[in-house]
């Protein structure tokens, strides 16, 4: 059903379920029946009160702050914005920082006019039904709001215009439902009331600001440890009328918010996702011009602030990529449509204030960015958009810097950057994050655009720009380019599906269309494009389990195989100069033993991009018409391919990557809360290595392959069998001949047993029933970034995947051909043992019987 052929043009009125509620507001008000005698005289209440004018009046009386609401406000829509305004040591290390947004959510006041009271209700505004229908009484009846806070009515104001309440309560920390912060960020407790209090409250014409310091304290173990922070609360009227909404397209990377449509027409409820943008439109003088095609300025720009605690050698380099996008919003038609500017005057200034979008700089030794969004859920209106930049997210961008770009670049060996090559790397940042922030997903997949050996061409590259055509990408810096090729355009920069995307996003249709009619209009701009893979928009996918192996992070070119050993050559050259590009005489070696971390995590890195590629589909999302197909296996012949990389560079582990002379100065240096960890090379060897194998041998990867098996027959897919083999005859080769075993070979056959064992049990456990959590009481984070490499990230975090994009096939897992393989597998290879176990040297042999020895217990054979 579309929608708009519910009810003709002329006829068509959405109603949101607040406008069902605000119907009441046209019958005449019930006199106040609050006696008179429980209210406090306006006069002598407020006689020596500290007063601020603007949306809501607020009174300071000595510790007390009273808000004077009019009572048109009653019934509105307020957004309820929480931000973190400061923070103690403790959790800075955990990733909290200044400018963080915790908790938002959509109220509205109400008088309960009998009990002489304020209920506060919290919405959730999804649904929007026709005016008139009859199904409206029963959307207002399944849609109400929620109590979630009352106040007394302390008095009047002197003309009877508004209500005056007290409202210290749900700012000082006695109650949770404004503001509850230390849930919000993880910690679980309660604020300490002797310990916290309001610091101030100002009004502006569209919010009230307040900011808090509420205090707790967390045990863990013995330890009890004190923690206060700072929240600014926003208390934001949203528009009157809201914004005209857009309709999603997974075709095209935006974040969205859920709307439901209702009507007596239906034959069943219609879904939408509605993109996440700022209200972009022309003035209404121009309206006319713009729609002729020319240039035109829009009525709100967007502006963002740089936070004035910013060091200024980085200012001219955020700014400058705040407006790289200036160009993507003239392919929609406006001018000057996004600014950037710096802070003046600080007295005035308040960066938690939700007028004001701010690239918020945070001193914290976390290494990263993100760009959240203050979103109106009744349309998707981006109110307000901050960046957060960690300081030290210049950490990871040396790392990549000198361990993908080093060989072919002299000014990135060094371990203090000029303020030049570290200023182009935050620009690149920055017009990332602002892409975020103005409603962009990642897309991971636009990297597979360029062919590997276009990447290695100066031409091309300085034509295209960059390493992707999509700032929106993880594609870091050229790792595939070679010393020869004398590529300068090395930095990820903006691209054409960037000005593509907003475009389709930003450009205005016109007063007299709406929504449901603009549908056709976009979707015919998406396949105006759909063919072309610049334009190609590849879902973020868990890290954990890559399906599609063309939307990888940090991957480069259409070929994995190809880029990976440009990127090893690479490496290989750069491993030998470590201790020159980081040591000088007297310093110690730690230096060194970071960028070798670094350098493993590459080779690593590199090794998955190539996994992906084995049990790999190519994910679309088909319209009727276009021809693609929802899920394609990768191609039988690319799988062999990505096969034979990884025999070569991880059944057989590099000898180059662990050199003697690096490691009589250090190991690979892995820094931890408990200080450095130095981590000897045959440790590195099985921790990475088994976590590759783990990860090639994963149920998940196993069932897409027995998958494409069915659909296509085994003699056309690169099947479950032929991995098995492949992997058994590469890892036993030396078995085979009878020959001893070196450490690392014994190591390999160790960890591809393991693998096999393990990943085993846990596919015949009992399958345990899990609660499930109602979609409506799922609390959705927003995706950000982690802007973290590999060698310094925490492993042990869990991934929040469940936004990404995934094929399920893990369905009683057990009963399925994956179990059988692998049991299968394990007595293949115990039947090769048994016949070689004697012929060879003692070490050899004691690692045999010991193999020998675990394979049979797993399988229970006497």
């Amino acid at each position: 059903m579309i929608w708009k052929k519910v009810l003709p043009l002329t006829a068509l009125c959405f109603i949101t379920t607040a406008a069902v509620h605000a119907q009441d507001k046209n019958k005449k008000d019930a006199p106040d029946s609050t006696p008179a005698s429980t209210l406090k005289s306006y006069q002598t209440l407020f006689k020596k009160a500290i007063t601020s004018k603007g949306l809501i009046t607020v009174h300071q009386v000595g510790m007390d702050y009273y808000f004077e609401i009019p009572l048109v406000l009653l019934e509105k829509d307020f957004l309820l914005v929480n931000k973190v305004s400061s923070v103690p040591l403790a959790i800075n290390e955990a990733g909290v920082n200044k400018g963080m947004n915790t908790n938002n959510k959509v109220i509205r006041f109400s008088q309960n006019k009998q009990a002489g009271t304020v209920w506060v209700k919290t919405i959730v505004p999804q649904v929007e039904v026709p005016a008139g229908d009859a199904i409206a009484q029963s959307v207002q009846d399944n849609f109400t709001g929620s109590v979630i806070e009352n106040f007394k009515i302390e008095t009047y104001s002197p003309d009877s215009s508004a209500l005056v309440i007290k409202v210290n309560k749900v700012f000082d920390g006695t109650e949770k439902s404004f503001n509850d912060v230390f849930t919000d960020i993880g910690l679980g407790t309660s604020a300490r009331t002797a310990l916290s209090g309001i610091e101030h409250i100002k009004s502006f014409p569209q919010n009230v600001v307040v900011r808090s310091l509420l205090s707790t304290s967390v045990t863990e173990g013995e330890t009890t440890i004190a923690v206060s922070v700072a929240v600014t609360t926003n208390l934001l009227l949203l528009p009157e009328k809201p914004m005209q909404p857009r309709f999603s397209d997974k075709r095209i990377g935006y974040f969205s918010t859920p709307r439901w449509y209702f009507s007596d027409t239906q034959q069943k409820m219609e879904t939408r996702e509605l993109i996440t943008r700022w209200r972009m439109e022309p003035r209404a003088a121009d309206r006319a011009r713009y729609l002729r095609g020319e240039l035109v300025e829009p009525e709100k720009p967007i502006i963002y602030y740089i936070d004035p605690a910013t060091p200024k050698q980085w200012r001219t380099y955020i700014i400058a990529g705040i407006h790289d996008w200036q160009k993507a919003f003239e392919a929609a038609g406006f001018k000057n449509a996004i600014q950037a500017r710096e802070v003046t005057d600080t007295a005035d200034f308040d960066g938690d204030d939700v007028r004001y979008s701010v690239v918020t700089y945070a001193a914290s030794p976390k290494s990263n960015a993100m760009g959240p969004a203050v979103v109106d859920p009744r349309s998707g209106e981006i109110l307000e958009s901050d960046v957060i930049w960690w300081h030290n997210v210049m950490t990871s961008l040396q790392y990549w810097m000198r361990i993908q770009t080093g060989i072919i670049d002299s000014a990135a060996r060094t371990n203090q950057f000029s303020v030049e090559q570290m200023g182009n790397a935050i620009r690149f940042v920055s017009s990332h994050e602002i892409g975020h922030t103005l409603g962009l997903k990642h897309n991971m997949g636009a990297s597979a655009a360029y062919p590997v050996d276009s990447l290695r061409s100066a031409t091309y590259t300085a034509k295209m720009g960059g390493t992707a055509p999509s700032i929106m990408d993880y594609a870091r810096f050229n790792y595939v380019a070679q010393p020869e090729d004398h590529v300068t355009a090395i930095t990820p920069s903006m691209g054409v599906y960037d000005t593509y995307a907003i475009a389709w996003g930003y450009r205005w249709l016109g007063d007299t269309i709406n929504a449901w009619q603009e549908l056709n209009s976009q979707q015919q701009y998406i396949n105006d494009h759909a063919n072309n893979p610049l334009y190609h928009y590849g879902e973020q996918q868990s890290s954990l389990n890559i399906i599609d192996p063309r939307a990888q992070s940090e991957d480069l070119g259409d070929n994995a195989m190809k880029a990976g050993e440009y990127g090893l050559k690479n490496l290989e050259r750069l491993v030998p100069q470590i201790q020159a590009w980081t040591t000088s005489q007297g310093e110690n070696y730690y230096q060194a033993g970071k960028l070798y971390m670094a350098a493993i995590w590459q080779w690593n890195t590199y090794t998955e991009h190539v996994m992906a590629n084995i049990g790999g589909y190519y994910l679309e999302t088909p319209v009727l018409g276009d021809r693609k197909k929802a899920y394609t296996p990768v191609a039988k012949t690319l799988q062999q391919q990505a096969m034979a990389w990884l025999q070569k560079h991880l059944l057989a582990l590099p000898a180059w990557l662990f050199m003697p002379d690096l490691l009589s100065s250090t190991f690979a240096v892995k820094d931890s809360p408990l200080g450095p960890f130095e981590c000897g090379p045959y440790d590195m060897k099985r921790e990475q290595q088994y976590g590759l194998l783990y990860s090639l041998f994963s149920d998940e990867r196993l069932l897409r392959m027995l998958e494409m098996e069915n659909i296509y027959g085994k003699s056309k897919v690169f099947a479950v069998a032929d991995l098995f083999k492949t992997t058994r005859s590469s890892i036993f080769a030396a078995t085979l001949k009878n020959a001893p075993l070196s450490l690392d070979q014994r190591l390999t056959q160790q960890n591809y047993v393991d693998v096999l064992l393990v990943s085993t049990d846990k596919l015949m456990e009992k399958i345990t029933k899990k609660t499930l959590t109602p979609p409506a009481l799922t609390q959705h984070l927003p995706q950000l970034c982690d802007l973290t490499p590999r060698a310094l990230q925490n492993h042990a975090a869990a991934e929040n995947a469940y936004n990404l994009r995934n094929i399920y096939v893990t369905a009683m897992a057990r009963t399925s051909g994956v179990a059988a393989a692998k049991r299968g597998e394990l007595l293949n290879i115990l039947q090769l043992l048994e016949k070689h176990k004697v012929n060879t040297d003692e070490d050899t042999r004691n690692h045999y019987l010991d193999l020998i020895l675990r394979i049979k217990q797993n399988l229970k054979l006497n």
